[in-house]
């Protein structure tokens, strides 16, 4: 499969142009500019390469940890169940945390509720 980097190349400079970074809390559901990734890294979707992950931590103003959501129901300890997000069933993909910039952050959709956050961050302790 062929990607299209030059594609998401554009989009990210208009990520990157923009001038304030949004504010996140922990446990926030937002959908995110992730982009066009190398092999199995997970891409965005869709005319903005977005996809929705979980805020797991801010560690400033700018930047923030986070996992990727996803409907594919692999069944491995590194995927957590949320239940429906938005009508769709949907897993954290932990083994894909990341550090992100906040300005890829473009629309805040949900909170994960406090009993499944927890789950999500024993999990996360156990795989590093």
């Amino acid at each position: 499969m062929t990607k299209d980097f030059d594609s998401w190349n554009e989009i990210k400079k208009k990520v990157n142009a923009k001038e304030q970074a949004n504010l996140c809390s922990e446990r926030e559901i937002w959908w995110t500019s992730l982009g066009l990734n190398i092999g199995n890294e997970q891409d965005g979707n869709g005319n903005n390469y977005e996809r929705p992950v979980v805020v797991l931590r801010n560690i400033n103003n700018v930047t923030c940890f986070i996992v990727p959501l996803t409907t594919s129901p692999t069944n491995n300890a590194y995927r957590i169940s949320l239940g429906k997000i938005r009508g769709k069933k949907s897993w954290a993909a932990i083994s894909q945390l990341r550090v992100i910039d906040t300005r890829r952050l473009n629309n805040r959709i949900g909170k994960v509720d406090k009993d499944l956050f927890e789950t999500i961050r024993k999990a996360l302790k156990e795989f590093l």
